[in-house]
Formats: C-alpha cells, structure tokens, sequence
C-alpha cells in the first residue's frame, strides 16, 4: 500500500527535458524548454510535445508548422534553464546564451548547436488539452554530435549526459549509469 497519496499532479518520473526549436513569422529563431513531451508513435517514427497557448512557440509552431527537439546535455544545465525563463517575444534567447541556431536540413526550424542530439519533426496534428496543446509531429530525421555515438553506432546515454526534471521540486538531475540490458533482464524471472 501507498503511504501518501498528493492527488491529481503532472507527476511522471523523470521528465525530459526537450527544447522545442522554431522561427517566429520574421524569421527570428526560438528556442523554448518543455518538460511534457515523449515519444507517441514509433510507425511513424512521432513525437509529442505540449504547449500553453500563451507561450511564443504555440504562435511559432501553429504558423511553421515544423520544428526541432534538441536535447541538452548537463553541461548547458544553465543555458537550457533560461530558454524556460524568458520569453521568445521579450528577448533573443540564443544571442543571450551565446549559443547556436542552426537552421534544420529537413525543416524550416533551428536547433541548438552545441546540443548533443537533434530531432527534425513535421507536424502532423494537435490535440487540446486542458491549458497545453500537444503537438504531435513527425520525426523526419534524429542528427547526433560523433562524440556521442557509442561503438555500435547508437546514441550512448552515458556519453549524451541528457538532463531530467523533477516537476514538483522544479529540480534538474542527470542520468546514471547503465543498469541492464532491456528486453534482457528480465528474463530470468519467465517461465
């Protein structure tokens, strides 16, 4: 049994942290942090973010409707947090930042330079829900940095160092080492 219940909360362990890349309608690029986004379909290959209606990125993503997904490591800890600060519409964040837009192969929508792993996403539809709007959107192409590729060719976590987030601390925390092998594992408790 449960020792405490806190009711309804946006509780889900860990969060991600995702920064959603688009260009406003004269072109300056944005860069937003979110925090309710996953995956949502692998056929096709989809992800799903959710915005609030007032935010720069919803007007952005509404008239683009493209974007990317950068996903920061814990060495841009302080410059991923002030993307979720301000406000697209009241300053330049990547000029504040010194950091990177780079414009997306496949996409009209910048990304973060210095981010170790991109995602380039078409949208594909929306959904209302409640305060967010989630947009779900087509994962044209992932881009990773060399140094973040493991011997096999994949993304490697360890190497990635992605950020988390603790919705009801409002803290930020890194990943761990490997625990298992998934699909794996488990097995030895099938009969």
């Amino acid at each position: 049994m449960k020792k405490q219940s806190l009711g309804p909360r946006t509780v889900l362990y860990p969060h991600p942290v995702l920064v959603i890349g688009t260009y406003d309608a004269s072109g300056r690029p944005n860069a937003m942090v979110a925090a309710w986004g996953g995956i949502c379909s692998s056929r096709p290959p989809a992800v799903a973010v959710s915005v609030q209606k007032a935010r720069q990125t919803y007007e952005n993503l509404v008239k683009q409707r493209e974007f990317t997904i950068s996903i920061p490591s814990v060495n841009y800890i302080r410059e991923t947090d002030y993307f979720g600060i301000v406000s697209g519409r009241d300053e330049d964040k990547f000029a504040a930042t010194g950091l990177t837009p780079v414009k997306g192969d496949l996409v009209n929508a910048p990304y973060v330079g210095e981010f170790p792993v991109v995602l380039e996403c078409r949208l594909l539809q929306t959904v209302e829900i409640g305060v967010h709007t989630q947009f779900i959107g087509e994962i044209l192409d992932v881009k990773m940095e060399e140094g973040v590729v493991g011997e096999d060719g994949r993304p490697d976590l360890e190497k990635i160092r992605p950020i988390a987030y603790d919705s009801l601390r409002q803290e930020y925390y890194g990943h761990g080492k490997t625990l298992g092998k998934a699909f794996s594992v488990g097995k030895g408790i099938k009969r």
